[in-house]
């Protein structure tokens, strides 16, 4: 048996030696080392190893069974640098220095602002998310996400986009009172019978945020269907003419099913940005807890204005079509508001709803507003497009800069989030 005198000695030493060790990972902001696990969809917390002390001065261990373990008492100086280091490289990580884009490829995964999973949660992505990484271990991935340095869990994220999500629709048939995945348009619905392109399919996605809103956002990147310019489609539905010009000059019945788009003064095609502007807002509205109709999600869908429309009418609350102008003055954002012409405001569906597209248009300009976007003149200019003839919910095209204007990932990102916000102050959330 040991003398008192020196088992005393022994558990003071211990002491010291189990409080460094405990100051050292606070000022270092680690977690012990175990193995990192991040996933939001249930509850972020940690699995792997799990170490804590009792009383008696044994470790649980892995499996959750204590074992008394004297040398436990017997820590040295050696040990604790040794420790530090390790617990150091493993949750701050030692990373490659990298610059890629990675895609989310797990449901309502954490984003921390500090690699381990004591970080702070700043929102939880949805898989499909995308994200530029700046550097990589085999356990964190640091990423850009708002224009912050943020952390994600290496086990989520992939340089493969993942295959958009098709599960099974509530119903059978084409989609009437869907849940979410692949819709295609219904030829029963009203007005459907004017659309000539309408092969290709929507999806549909349930927003799995805490606090879902029960309002579906239908988000239209405009332009993407191959051919749509060489077919053509009833302007208004009772045949009459165009009372403005567009695409298609005034007096026209008829205009191009989808129009190619401009290109931008750099190259790119508007048709890419508005696919790239899509996405960032279905992830922003699926975290604020909208469910959302995604009409595009590739470079071609072979769904004309009247179809993209008519599946907004019967799946969606509104409908919000994003484009850029083909000037080239860098002139800003606006929408296109329901011309003041009383035959045209007359026509159904038009008459009955105009006032909501309107006012739908207004509060996406001041959410772009609010967001520091650059706006053209008074917010709007009066056009009359297919996709407002055809509207039975509130329905709006919008405008988000020209050829000259800036469409970088981060310009982006801060259109979505205006958007977001007009759209939360439409619907009063």
């Amino acid at each position: 048996m040991k003398r008192p005198r020196d088992m005393r000695r022994k558990l003071s030493v211990a002491a010291i030696g189990l409080t460094v060790l405990w100051a050292a990972s606070m000022l270092s902001g680690c977690q012990p080392k175990y193995k990192p696990y991040d996933v939001g969809t249930d509850s972020g917390q940690a699995s792997g190893e799990t170490v804590s002390s009792n009383n008696t001065g044994s470790l649980e261990s892995p499996d959750g069974a204590g074992e008394n373990k004297e040398a436990v008492l017997e820590i040295t100086n050696a040990d604790i640098i040794e420790k530090e280091t390790v617990l150091t490289s493993e949750t701050t990580g030692v990373m490659t220095e990298v610059s890629e884009t990675v895609y989310v490829t797990g449901d309502q995964v954490n984003l921390r602002m500090s690699p381990g999973t004591s970080g702070q949660v700043i929102t939880a992505l949805n898989k499909g998310a995308e994200l530029k990484r700046t550097g990589y271990s085999d356990t964190w991935s640091r990423v850009q996400y708002q224009g912050r340095e943020c952390f994600i869990a290496s086990r989520y994220v992939s340089q493969s986009k993942p295959e958009a999500e098709t599960q099974p629709a509530a119903q059978t048939g084409n989609g009437a009172e869907a849940g979410a995945g692949e819709v295609k348009l219904d030829s029963s619905w009203k007005y459907a019978d004017f659309s000539k392109i309408n092969s290709g399919s929507a999806y549909l996605y349930r927003s799995q945020a805490a606090n879902p809103k029960g309002i579906t956002v239908c988000v239209n990147a405009g332009h993407g269907t191959k051919g749509g310019s060489s077919v053509k489609t009833k302007c208004h539905p009772d045949g009459t003419a165009k009372v403005t010009g567009g695409t298609t000059g005034a007096g026209a019945t008829e205009a191009v099913a989808v129009s190619g788009g401009m290109t931008f003064s750099d190259g790119t095609a508007e048709a890419k940005v508005t696919l790239a502007m899509a996405r960032k807002l279905k992830d922003k509205l699926l975290a604020a807890g909208y469910d959302v109709l995604m009409i595009r999600e590739s470079d071609d869908v072979q769904l004309d204005n009247v179809a993209r429309t008519v599946m907004a009418n019967n799946l969606a609350d509104c409908h919000i079509a994003l484009h850029w102008d083909s000037t080239t003055s860098d002139k800003g954002a606006f929408y296109m508001s329901v011309p003041n012409v009383s035959s045209y405001r007359s026509m159904e569906p038009v008459k009955s709803n105009w006032e909501k597209h309107n006012a739908l248009g207004e509060s996406l300009v001041a959410g772009l507003k609010n967001a520091g976007v650059k706006i053209f003149s008074g917010g709007s200019m009066e056009m009359d497009l297919t996709q407002t003839s055809f509207s039975t919910v509130p329905s709006i095209d919008i405008e988000l800069g020209d050829k000259n204007s800036d469409h970088s990932d981060a310009m982006l990102d801060t259109l979505a989030s205006g958007l977001l916000d007009g759209i939360n102050q439409y619907f009063g959330k």
